[in-house]
């Protein structure tokens, strides 16, 4: 075998490995790939024993945090004094919500992906001089909050005691401020987009 022929087999050879890994679908690389481990999801779901760790004496209420990019209930409870007259009762239960809504997940609920955007110190109370009798009037007013804490209060309040039967909520800042009364409802695409999706207000024009 001459040197021309032994040198034309060893090209056909290597040719032909080029082409089996080509088919195999293998791709030589000079520096090793690590991608790590798949992202891990959300839970957005308490067990029993997370949910019963919550409870405590007192009324039982819901409040809405945040999971991922949505709002997911949670079970709560807020103390009412026996007695109280209702338009006191929608206060304490509202400024029970607030606060609540304002407090530190548990660890378990950190642990399942829960957050809140509400920040403490807010207080909340009822209707001024010439407001409508189920106006809630907030330390904050509605349009300095983040879209995100407005619409976790929002869909609190309207799911609660607080609301109206119909399940708006009005709400306003401080007197002083000058701020018209607004009347907020939630709806399915504020609890799952609460950061893009404001809650539909309009604006109460009459006492």
């Amino acid at each position: 075998m001459t040197a021309r022929h032994a040198t034309a087999r060893r090209l056909l050879a290597l040719s032909g490995l080029a082409v089996l890994l080509a088919g195999c679908g293998i791709r030589s690389t000079e520096v090793p790939t690590d991608f790590g481990p798949a992202p891990s999801r959300v839970r957005c779901t308490l067990s029993e024993q997370d949910t019963s760790t919550q409870a405590s004496p007192g009324v039982p209420v819901q409040v809405f945090l945040l999971c991922g990019s949505s709002l997911v209930a949670v079970d709560r409870s807020v103390r009412v004094p026996d007695g109280t007259a209702d338009s006191r009762r929608r206060v304490l239960v509202a400024q029970g919500l607030l606060d609540q809504l304002a407090e530190t997940p548990s660890s378990a609920e950190k642990a399942a992906g829960y957050t809140t955007d509400v920040r403490g110190g807010m207080s909340v109370s009822g209707p001024a001089a010439k407001d409508p009798d189920d106006t809630l009037r907030l330390s904050t007013a509605p349009r300095d909050l983040t879209s995100y804490a407005l619409a976790q209060l929002v869909c609190t309040f309207s799911d609660s005691a607080a609301a109206e039967g119909d399940g708006s909520v009005i709400l306003g800042g401080p007197v002083t401020g000058g701020e018209p009364l607004r009347r907020y409802e939630c709806t399915d695409e504020v609890r799952a987009r609460p950061g893009s999706k404001e809650p539909p207000s309009s604006e109460v024009t009459d006492g």
